[in-house]
């Protein structure tokens, strides 16, 4: 059984924050993860926007700690080597109902702390953004969002934290939580863990793991969104993130480009069962090209390359929670982290380790604590620089995924980082490969075979995504058989 100072129970966003921020000390820092790669939750399949932060009531730990959180972001991205592009956000306004909650979102960005928000007229909105409505009336601005690649924002974090001793123990799902005199034993499917202080970070699942303990407080509402990608040469008509104006549900059907060039048009807002409801559903999927439309009426859909879907952490309390259990000591539930929970995960974490601390845990900061890490992106470099480094290591020579320009050498690094990613879906988010029109058709065979080979196992073993999505049973004549 494996012991730790601090166990975290989740690795998506919050999760690897909190773990990143706590690798800093001289602690014994766990993390159990239920899936077989971090991130691939709530955290896999959202908008990837890091919020300016005039969306939330002021005062409230949503409002509070975007606006911190988006910050932080911005330094971890730029230390840990992760794709980001700061670009600003519009939310539109098409009546006069519309105009008067602009006005409110203001007034809240104001409250919250925002810096540049301003309400813009119609020909002032189209001077920046020429791609919008001509319709509408006109737009709250603000200068200072940005888009990041979510998967590799949350893997950058738990790889450094990996780097600085820490353990990320990915296929542990937890089955139930002992609490003792000192500490806590968490049995999971991968095995048991004990515990002096466990931190609740379990997404779509906090409130399952907080009943564990006997805290029932935490009330789950989770709310399915739906997401088309389109093509690349639809990725450049756009050059903000364009909102609708919010309603009770969120922050409504947007249009914003990706960091890989991309264009995603969503989400909507359903309620399902659980955090894994992540089917779209046919009935109500085409109904997002119609909000898009509305914003953005030049949008191509017959570029679509792919659709998906994801679930939001929400709870009955309209804020975040975080808070040290009422039914159980030690225990910090870091829970409801919904929308802006991908801006706030760092200033999220930082209040994790506050509670932590009121806990009894003591933080003594270490010496030489790693906070940088270096990714090589061929796709990214220069003529020369690619040149020199295919003169370096061959296998950089050797294009994989043309969509993306993804090369085996990207991949074999992806493979020998920290956290080894065991399944295709693993080597799309690290590297991008399967990620561009054909979305894996021409290149899923070979990252297949080279991470087979990479891991020293059969290809039999290999999935395309979770445990048990295997894509190969067996020799074909052997099948015929």
């Amino acid at each position: 059984m494996k012991n730790y100072d601090i166990l975290i129970i989740g690795c998506g966003v919050t999760g690897a924050a909190v773990a990143y921020e706590l690798s800093r000390f001289e602690l014994s820092v766990g993390v159990v993860e239920r899936s077989n790669d971090v991130g691939c939750g709530a955290t896999k399949a959202n908008s990837a926007i890091l919020h300016a932060g005039y969306d939330p009531e002021p005062g409230t730990l949503c409002a509070r700690l975007n606006v911190e959180g988006v910050k932080l972001a911005k330094q971890i991205c730029e230390k840990l080597s992760v794709l980001r592009r700061e670009l600003p956000s519009f939310v539109l306004a098409f009546t006069d109902a519309d105009i008067r909650l602009i006005h409110e979102l203001k007034e809240r960005a104001d409250a919250n702390g925002v810096e540049g928000a301003r309400v813009l007229s119609r020909d002032e909105v189209l001077a920046i953004e020429p791609s919008v409505n001509p319709d509408i009336l006109g737009a709250l601005y603000a200068p200072h969002s940005a888009i990041v690649d979510p998967w590799e924002y949350t893997c950058a974090m738990a790889e450094t934290a990996v780097v600085n001793g820490a353990d990320v123990n990915l296929s542990c799902g937890v089955r139930s939580i002992e609490k003792h005199e000192n500490g806590f034993i968490v049995h999971t499917s991968g095995g048991d863990f004990s515990a002096k202080y466990i931190v609740n970070a379990a997404g779509c699942y906090a409130s399952e793991i907080a009943a564990m303990v006997g805290d029932t407080d935490i009330k789950p509402i989770n709310l399915c969104g739906q997401y088309y990608v389109l093509d690349k040469c639809e990725g450049k008509k756009v050059n903000s993130v364009i909102f609708r104006c919010p309603d009770e549900k969120g922050k409504g059907v947007l249009v914003a480009p990706t960091v890989h060039g991309n264009m995603i048009v969503g989400p909507d807002a359903f309620e399902v069962r659980d955090g894994d409801s992540v089917g779209t559903v046919a009935e109500t999927l085409p109904k997002l090209k119609t909000s898009g439309l509305r914003s953005v009426p030049g949008i191509d859909f017959r570029q679509v390359i792919h659709e998906y879907a994801g679930v939001r952490p929400a709870t009955a309390d309209s804020d975040f929670i975080i808070n040290i259990s009422p039914a159980c000591e030690n225990f910090v539930n870091l829970a409801g982290i919904k929308s802006p929970g991908l801006p706030a995960a760092p200033a999220v974490a930082l209040e994790g380790i506050k509670l932590l601390r009121k806990c009894g845990l003591e933080t003594k900061e270490k010496k030489n604590f790693t906070d940088k890490r270096e990714v090589v992106r061929f796709n990214k470099l220069g003529e020369e620089e690619k040149a020199e480094i295919i003169k370096q290591d061959p296998l950089y020579g050797q294009i994989i995924c043309r969509c993306e320009t993804v090369t085996e050498g990207d991949i074999v690094a992806a493979i020998r980082r920290p956290i080894q990613p065991r399944s295709i879906d693993a080597i799309k988010r690290r590297t991008g490969a399967g990620l561009g029109r054909c979305q894996g058709g021409f290149c899923s065979p070979r990252v297949h075979e080279i991470l087979a080979r990479e891991l020293g196992v059969s290809p039999l073993d290999i999935t395309l995504g979770n445990d048990g999505s295997y894509i190969l049973t067996g020799e074909t004549k052997e099948a015929q058989r």
